[in-house]
């Protein structure tokens, strides 16, 4: 029998490459969504709409809700935890990914942030996520990261991404352009 194929699925994500140069051998190491070939970054939303379901309509509507947010500089200054098991790094502001991850939910409502399983979504940008190795291993890269803050960067797109499970799938499928502020 073959084996079965890896569910596709996508996200809507704000990429922060400025941010690589700080997390990314962590991410690597750390973040399974880095080896699925995830970028560091914000998520606006995921999952979003199933792959097969996405449209050149489906594009355009969120192209333009991206696009009713404008571009804003952004830091991220500190790490941050959700309990010993995710280390990730704050972004100030917030205010503006959470205005993108709204607006996005607005338009396409049967899309809630992580299936629905968190009730306050907060911007983060995972710097490790329930690493083999435990909390030792994200103490030492939060020691390492530290270090090398603040990231200071411009955000003026989010990307729509898809992929699976397996290592280097995740794919940008389109750029979104914020407002120019």
């Amino acid at each position: 029998m073959p084996p079965v194929p890896a569910a596709r699925e996508s996200a809507v994500l704000v990429p922060v490459p400025d941010a690589e140069r700080v997390v990314g051998r962590h991410r690597a190491r750390l973040d399974r969504a880095a080896v699925e070939g995830v970028p560091a970054h914000v998520t606006v939303l995921y999952p979003f709409v199933a792959p097969p379901q996405i449209t050149a309509a489906t594009i355009e509507v969120l192209a333009a809700v991206v696009g009713s947010v404008s571009s804003f500089d952004c830091e991220f200054p500190r790490t941050a935890w959700f309990g010993e098991e995710v280390l990730w790094l704050t972004p100030v502001p917030d205010g503006p990914f959470r205005a993108l991850t709204r607006a996005v939910m607005a338009a396409f409502p049967g899309y809630l942030p992580y299936g629905g399983a968190i009730a306050d979504v907060v911007p983060h940008l995972t710097v490790g996520d329930r690493p083999a190795g435990g909390p030792a291993e994200l103490r030492a890269a939060e020691a390492d990261v530290l270090g090398m803050l603040p990231v200071r960067t411009r955000i003026s797109r989010a990307w729509l991404m898809t992929g699976t499970r397996e290592p280097g799938s995740w794919q940008a499928v389109a750029e979104l352009p914020l407002a120019s502020s």
